[in-house]
């Protein structure tokens, strides 16, 4: 089974996918936000952080790092300007985490999921020039470029084989053991400032921050994944709403409501923040000329309660992905890659849907790791 499945060189999973932004380090984070804002696909997008060596691979960091940096300390929001000159560097992890590492195109699979496991989170992948048999001989140059090779291209080439593992894709993601209780979150009505290092932890590690009740239940989730959708002015907003008005305002970005508006320039007004208002108030115009739509989807996963009652009231939008105990491997895997996410909440159906914990792909890729011994 080993031998079969683990032919293919890390190459054979990148074909086809686009080069990385690259910039320095002495880049400026506003040079950053605005190169990711380019992208064709703004959500998912991060730029590579390369250092002096040429083909030096230091670094990942998006549109969700540089709103972190903007709230990191109360300097930084009185001042957004100056926090935008800081370099790229000042966007990286300091303990690690969210670990870049480079690996050869030639480089084998298990190769690459041993790197994916022994922690990083994300692999650069040199582009070669010529065709795909250069690319694996090495006749070619490297040109300079990498593409992304992450957890979730992973468990997308075991699920194309999960044949293989049908001894365990079948089985509950209870009884593997992947239901991780230790997951970040926060009450609906805590500050979301306060949250900001926890958003940090999930950007690092692909996940989101939990918006848990007292009781239990998950309210909804802050999304590093949808934070990189907003813009700089989305530091406004994580200046001065709670954990539940936060998820309002990213479900209505791109046209928030006039009072969602308004409670945030008056929370600004408060604080004192005038160069932060001044700067959302120039980028109104064009940060927010994106009108969003909404859809109801009924996808029979578990309730998510609601407050019954709050600033504002959450719109129609998808909900966090969520699963049971219960759910087999291979099904959440399908869950997971359907949705794009790299996780999923997991609700206990015994305990009143109570948040119960999260399953991730990293967990997941240790599962299949196991197997291949």
């Amino acid at each position: 089974m080993a031998v079969s499945l683990l032919a293919n060189d890390v190459s054979d999973l990148c074909i086809g996918k686009p080069a990385v932004r690259s910039l320095p380090l002495s880049a400026a984070a506003g040079d950053l936000a605005a190169t990711v804002r380019k992208g064709p696909r703004a959500a998912a997008a991060a730029c590579i952080a390369v250092g002096p060596a040429r083909g030096a691979v230091v670094g990942r960091a998006g549109l969700a790092d540089v709103l972190c940096l903007l709230c990191s300390s109360p300097d930084a929001l009185a001042r957004p300007a100056a926090a935008l000159d800081r370099p790229v560097s000042a966007l990286l992890p300091k303990d690690g985490a969210g670990e870049v590492r480079r690996v050869d195109p030639r480089s084998s699979v298990l190769e690459a999921l041993d790197e994916i496991l022994s922690g990083a989170q994300v692999l650069a992948v040199p582009l070669r020039s010529g065709g795909r048999k250069k690319q694996l001989g090495g006749v070619a140059g490297v040109t300079g470029d990498f593409c992304w090779l992450t957890q979730e291209d992973l468990v997308r080439y075991f699920l194309n084989s999960i044949s293989l593992f049908y001894h365990v894709a079948a089985r509950s993601v209870s009884s593997l053991g992947l239901v991780r209780p230790d997951f970040l979150s926060v009450r609906p009505d805590e500050a979301a400032l306060s949250a900001v290092p926890l958003i940090r932890r999930a950007i690092a590690a692909e996940t989101a921050v939990a918006v848990v009740s007292a009781d239990g239940h998950l309210v909804g989730e802050i999304s590093t994944a949808h934070l990189a959708a907003c813009d700089e002015t989305a530091a406004a907003a994580i200046a001065t709403l709670s954990a539940a008005d936060l998820m309002a305002y990213i479900d209505y970005f791109g046209s928030p409501p006039e009072h969602i508006l308004c409670a945030i320039k008056t929370g600004l007004k408060a604080k004192g923040l005038d160069a932060m208002l001044e700067l959302m108030e120039d980028e109104t115009m064009t940060s927010f000329s994106l009108s969003s739509s909404s859809s109801d989807d009924d996808t029979g996963r578990p309730h998510l309660r609601r407050p019954s009652s709050g600033s504002f009231g959450r719109r129609s939008t998808e909900e966090p992905v969520v699963c049971s105990p219960a759910s087999s491997l291979v099904a959440v895997m399908v869950q997971a890659l359907a949705h794009r996410v790299s996780y999923l909440w997991v609700l206990d159906e015994e305990d009143d849907c109570r948040l119960a914990g999260i399953v991730t792909f990293a967990d997941i890729l240790r599962v299949f790791r196991e197997q291949l011994q």
